[in-house]
């Protein structure tokens, strides 16, 4: 592009790589500094982080056979550097409320801890898996939709790490298009199979409620299901002679 030249010119010089080289190394600690004063400016999570007067709160209803009455689960998230694109939403405290009183004193030493773990700041993330490691010596118990929790404690980590999805903090791993067309597949071969059976049965059969189970994102599966030590979920039944998982696609034979 041509550069018209309105002075008189009083000198020129040509500038080599070296020359830019310099240029560009002076230049380099202003823009380190910027870039240092943007990220003093970023809050992050610590427990000298005083509690705001406004939280934002989930609560969540835990209905188990161990217990007489239900437990509710609040949440309550802190929003940090709001209004930035460092805007970062994470859990600050929890709470537990039951009328039951029998499990009152480590109800309260846990959520006083976890709390506390909250507000440390870092990857709080490992409190899920924690959680969900506790065995109950009595037993466990399947909670609605056939999925297994081994302990009170195992569901209450559940539920903390589907608070964590929804804000963000933990991501689900994808199936693949392929896993999904196999499940489908395989959901829809069990279900041509059971109604050939059914007709072999009845000429005019009628559905009966008892005949699947649903769970709470709706998806049935029938009740001689299994559970699947992949999924935790009552969904693993016998097709070819093989066990598969109408859930997660998981097979015994590969």
């Amino acid at each position: 592009m041509a550069v018209k030249i309105d002075k008189k010119i009083k000198g020129y010089s040509v500038i080599t790589a070296d020359d830019k080289a310099r240029e560009a190394a002076a230049k380099a600690p202003v823009a380190q500094a910027r870039d240092d004063a943007q990220d003093s400016n970023i809050v992050h999570m610590h427990e000298r982080i005083e509690r705001p007067d406004v939280l934002i709160g989930s609560t969540y209803k835990i209905k188990s056979p161990l217990v007489e009455h239900a437990f509710y689960v609040t949440i309550n998230d802190i929003v940090l550097n709001a209004g930035t694109e460092h805007e970062l939403r994470r859990p600050f405290e929890i709470f537990i409320n039951s009328k039951s009183m029998e499990h009152f004193q480590w109800i309260v030493a846990l959520t006083r801890i976890m709390s506390a773990v909250f507000r440390k700041g870092g990857d709080v993330t490992f409190i899920v898996d924690e959680m969900k490691a506790v065995f109950d010596p009595k037993g466990g118990y399947f909670k609605a939709g056939g999925v297994y929790m081994p302990s009170l404690v195992a569901e209450l980590g559940s539920i903390v790490e589907d608070h964590m999805k929804s804000i963000g903090l933990l991501h689900d791993p994808e199936m693949s298009a392929h896993q999904r067309a196999l499940i489908a597949e395989k959901r829809k071969q069990f279900e041509e199979r059971s109604k050939k059976n059914t007709d072999a049965v009845t000429a005019a059969p009628a559905k009966r409620e008892e005949d699947v189970e649903v769970t709470g994102e709706g998806t049935s599966f029938p009740p001689s299901a299994t559970m699947c030590h992949k999924c935790s979920t009552k969904a693993l039944v016998i097709m070819d002679g093989c066990q598969t998982c109408l859930n997660c696609g998981y097979s015994k034979c590969g």
